[in-house]
């Protein structure tokens, strides 16, 4: 597929560029020399290779849970300045 000056303007304008005369040059080379490297990598046989979605393989690094006692609330609320109904007792913040 040849880069021409037309599609340059159309992708310029979705993406909401204006080039010069001299930008649009260089950028139709530039994209020539991408699409050309492309064909060279689908000429690669990738039939043995498995899809991926990652480069690297992911695994889950969070640990499991477990189930383990909390901490008794009276003790939690005995150095709190105000308590009420064994809660944190605060100033409203919201009207």
């Amino acid at each position: 597929m040849e880069i021409s000056t037309e599609i340059i303007d159309q992708v310029a304008d979705l993406a909401r560029l204006n080039f010069t005369g001299q930008e649009k040059e260089k950028l139709k080379k530039e994209l020539a020399q991408i699409l050309a490297y492309m064909k060279k990598l689908n000429e690669l046989d990738t039939s043995s290779i498995e899809p991926t979605s990652h480069i690297l393989p992911l695994v889950n690094v969070l640990r499991e849970d477990k189930v383990e006692n909390s901490y008794d609330r009276d003790e939690i609320l005995a150095n709190a300045p105000s308590k009420e109904n064994g809660c944190f007792k605060v100033p409203k913040t919201v009207e």
